[in-house]
């Protein structure tokens, strides 16, 4: 847009004149062509062949100086840059910035200002090359997670021209509090000392509720006083109109509310009343302009997705956002809670840097009552608090500082996770994550003593300071689900440029291009039915995911809130609620339910059980920031019905109910689900369901001979009403591991199954021996060493891997583990993603040496991880000679046999696939 096009418009008083010089720019990156690019937007976000560049680019671009403007003050206001900026006007530079996410103005002299004017603004975006970039390398400047996702150079905040009196306001702090009473510190430019100044405060509906007058200085306060004044909260975000008026020089306006925030006696108070933390990560990335979001609009339609979902908090994760952000977050009731973007080296420039942006973040946004809290550092990131006394004397300072230049909100020292620590805070959050069913216990233990006060959220190295009543939040945890890929294309069908990166995160599995590709290679239609069957599941599975994990935490009274990680997808990272696009889950409709205050928790002893038996049942409800009143009824339904009496419970608090529920009776296996509802006084509260897997009675007769050398796998086998009997006569041999002596029964038409659930030790395959008949290469030896043949070519041909310590383990990047429902296992219920009932079969290991093809038959349960990577088997069968072998990593045998349904349905079905292996018994001609 040229100079003659570009857009005047009123955003003030007529004090204050704005020309948005937003729209096309001339751009170059170091010496390549001149080209057009828009503006606000960083240049990774409009150039495919400069997505992941650092380096130095010139904008350019013209404006018509409009009639009237050469009279006053003249101000170039950009908002934000990244990273190093000069300014140039009609060739003279005018000002320098250095910081990626705050605004600067700079005056022109007006004796360089012309009819026909031109900006040029040359960016540096620095790498980490400090021979390249010595006054500021990038590990040593904020920036967040740029070094994630992606770098981010350039003007990617809104740039206008600001025409006004000399004379003018420079700054407005107000803190407001709930009895009414308003300060506000002003700053005046040294031209307007000593004028007259009004300051007038207005409701909602446009009355005057207070005003008052002052004289101006170069910093003053005036103080005010509201009668009864509405506060602002999540439910009814109040917002008031503060207007500083300079004689006739200038007035400035600022949105603001009456609310208080405090962490006391374990309890988070909004306006002295208790706060339940329901809170998402939200990294603030878009899903064109990276960081820069596209519209107001857009800005509110995600606000409205949040309120849906439940959310009363937003944590603005290490990022400054467009100021917009906090606007929306003020009107429609958001909690904030942001953070000091992270440097990579903490030196002492880092540290100055870390508190410049902080002093910059609490003058541009500390008037918005929807921020609540302030991180000072992430995870320890850039920092070293671990080894480092001077790094944790350091945090306890600035957490210090920043309470004194800002008392009207929480300050976290080190959002924390294993094994960093807090040192002084007015939260005690902690970061974990674990995936369920796969570590459902870890979650379970984890939760239980950080409910209970754990010593390991504090430093143990003797400088702490811990109160002892700072409110516990788990403040990061999560799954992943997958967004559906076809939401995130193009119109014309290409992918967005980020669907190539996550290559190098995640040992591999956070690519997401080729998807739908490596699904097919795999046949997990045989298994989902079709690539959309598998986009829904695993959605469903993330939903289980967080609803257990909530659930588990509302059980704990002493738990105050939690963030979930996260609002939305950024790029290839995939645990958001919503896509990047703001798409929403499959289960969009139905989160608010456990997400919300009163949360229903039923817990029953095992998530499965057989028809007709007696399944106990813990049942609690969680108040959160409400009560339960007196009268109350739980009421379920579904497979079973009943229903008890509730107490009148307070805010935080949880009621228990110790049930007995008879599981109806059934003749064929199926997933039986109840539902709860608690109601009081005709009205519902809270609502919220459970799944359990219902097994019919086992069938006993006609089930094939076994053999088992291990006494203990015959006794197992004789418990679910196996005949055992010798070799010889056995139609299986049963085992944990097999040895030379075994391969060679199979090769002679044996059938087997291996339990391979690691409680024998093997040698990372499912053989107990290494016989050198095996060894095909034994005799050659190559550079000073003798070959060793792969793991996958001692038969049967199947490698055991440990989850423990490898991407399979299950914790930030989920893996989507299944049970083909087919053959024997049809009549599993549920799937095909496990669900709780597997909880205490999870196999600790994996099998591996199955081809791609194989996934579609031979595997009959395996996983994948991320964006469909890492394909590992968790039941398979092999062709060994002319016999073959069934082996899975399922625990099947920790109880006594038939205790758990699961185990005994799977190893029917194990033993089922086993016996039904064809053994070839021809003549080779």
């Amino acid at each position: 847009m040229e100079g003659a096009q570009a857009r005047a418009e009123q955003t003030r008083p007529a004090a204050r004149r704005s020309l948005s010089l937003d729209g096309v720019w001339q751009f170059r990156h170091e010496d390549g062509p001149w080209r057009e690019t828009h503006v606000p937007s960083p240049w990774q976000a409009e150039f495919s062949d400069l997505v992941d560049t650092s380096g130095r680019a010139v904008y350019k671009r013209s404006f018509t100086l409009p009639e009237g403007w050469g009279v006053g003050e003249l101000a170039l206001k950009f908002g934000a840059v990244s990273y190093f900026c000069e300014v140039l006007l009609n060739g003279t530079q005018v000002g320098s910035h250095e910081g990626a996410f705050l605004p600067f103005e700079i005056v022109l002299p007006g004796k360089l200002l012309k009819a026909q004017n031109e900006v040029e603004v040359r960016v540096t975006m620095p790498s980490a090359d400090q021979r390249a970039y010595p006054d500021y390398p990038f590990g040593e400047v904020p920036h967040g997670k740029i070094s994630w996702y992606g770098r981010i150079g350039g003007l990617w905040q809104s740039v206008s021209l600001e025409a006004r009196d000399a004379r003018h306001v420079q700054s407005v702090a107000i803190s407001a509090g709930i009895d009414g009473a308003v300060s506000v510190d002003l700053g005046f430019t040294a031209a307007a000392v000593g004028l007259p100044v009004r300051v007038v405060v207005v409701d909602a509906d446009g009355g005057v509720v207070a005003e008052t007058e002052v004289a101006a200085g170069e910093s003053v306060t005036a103080k005010l006083s509201v009668a009864d004044p509405k506060l602002w909260s999540p439910d009814s975000p109040n917002l008031y109109a503060l207007t500083v008026e300079l004689a006739d020089a200038d007035a400035a306006t600022h949105n603001f509310g009456f609310r208080s925030i405090e962490a006391r006696d374990g309890k988070l108070l909004l306006n002295g009343e208790p706060l339940y933390m329901r809170g998402a990560l939200d990294q603030d990335y878009y899903p064109n302009g990276i960081y820069t979001p596209p519209s107001l609009e857009f800005l509110e339609d995600q606000a409205r997705k949040a309120k849906h979902l439940g959310l009363n908090l937003l944590r603005c994760h290490i990022k400054v956002p467009d100021p917009r952000y906090y606007d929306v977050a003020d009107r429609f009731g958001l909690l904030i809670w942001t953070e000091i973007p992270n440097v990579a080296n903490f030196t002492a420039k880092a540290a100055a840097r870390m508190r410049a942006t902080m002093e910059g973040i609490l003058q541009r946004d500390r008037n918005h009552p929807s921020i609540i809290a302030w991180t000072i550092i992430n995870e320890d990131w850039g920092t070293r608090m671990l080894e480092n006394g001077e790094h944790r004397q350091w945090v306890k300072d600035t957490y210090d500082w920043l309470k004194a230049k800002d008392t009207t909100r929480l300050v976290v020292d080190n959002s924390a996770c294993f094994p960093n620590f807090h040192v002084k805070t007015d939260i005690n959050d902690y970061h974990y994550y674990r995936s369920v069913p796969e570590r459902r216990q870890e979650w379970d233990d984890i939760t239980a003593q950080f409910a209970a006060g754990a010593d390991w959220t504090f430093s143990s190295l003797g400088d702490a300071e811990r109160r002892g009543d700072e409110p516990l939040i788990v403040s990061e945890f999560g799954v992943w689900g997958l967004p559906d890929p076809k939401k995130l294309r193009r119109k014309d069908g290409t992918e967005p440029d980020w669907f190539e990166t996550g290559s190098l995160w995640g040992d591999g599995v956070a690519l997401p291009h080729g998807i739908e590709e490596r699904f097919g290679a795999l046949d997990l239609d045989r298994t989902f039915g079709s690539f959309d069957g598998f986009i829904e599941a695993v959605q469903w599975y993330q939903f289980m995911n967080l609803r257990y994990e909530i659930e588990t935490m509302r059980e704990h009274a002493s738990i105050m809130g939690y963030v979930i990680t996260e609002f939305t997808d950024v790029h290839w990272e995939a645990n958001g609620l919503l896509d990047i696009e703001r798409n929403p889950r499959v289960f969009h409709d139905v989160f608010a339910s456990i997400n919300t205050d009163i949360v229903i928790v039923p817990r029953p002893a095992r998530y499965s059980a057989y028809a007709g038996e007696q399944l106990p049942f813990a049942i609690k409800v969680a108040t959160g920031g409400l009560s339960i009143p007196e009268g109350a009824v739980l009421r379920w339904s579904g497979a079973v019905s009943g229903e008890l009496s509730v107490g009148a419970t307070g805010a935080v608090s949880t009621f228990a109910i110790e049930a007995q529920l008879a599981m109806p009776a059934a003749t064929a296996n199926q997933m039986a689900r109840i539902d709860f509802v608690l109601e009081a006084g005709g009205q519902e509260l809270a609502r919220n369901s459970c799944d359990i897997a219902l097994y019919a009675a086992r069938g006993t007769s006609e089930l094939p001979g076994i053999a088992a050398a291990d006494a203990k796998l015959a006794d197992y086998a004789k418990g679910l009403g196996y005949r055992v009997v010798p070799a010889g006569e056995a139609d299986i041999v049963l085992c944990h591991a097999v040895d030379g002596e075994d391969v060679e029964a199979i090769k002679a038409g044996a059938r087997y199954v291996i339990l391979a659930d690691g409680s024998v030790k093997t040698n990372n395959n499912l053989r107990t021996d290494m016989p050198d008949g095996e060894l095909p290469h034994r005799s050659i030896v190559a550079d000073g060493r003798k070959f060793r043949p792969s793991l996958d070519q001692h038969l049967p041909g199947i490698s055991l891997v440990e989850r423990d310590g490898t991407i399979w383990r299950g914790d930030w990047i989920a893996g989507f583990s299944w049970v083909r429902r087919d053959g024997p296992f049809a009549d599993i219920p549920g799937g095909p993603i496990f669900d709780l009932s597997f909880s205490d079969v999870v196999p600790h290991h994996l099998l591996t040496g199955f081809r791609p093809w194989e996934y579609g038959s031979n595997v009959h349960a395996g996983m994948v991880v991320g964006w469909v990577h890492k394909p590992a088997a968790i039941i398979g069968e092999k062709r060994v000679g002319r016999g073959g072998v069934v082996a899975t990593t399922f625990r099947l045998t920790r109880e006594a046999p038939g205790a758990d349904p699961v185990a005994a349905a799977l190893f029917d079905a194990v033993v089922q696939t086993a016996a039904e292996l064809q053994v070839d018994r021809g003549v080779f001609g």
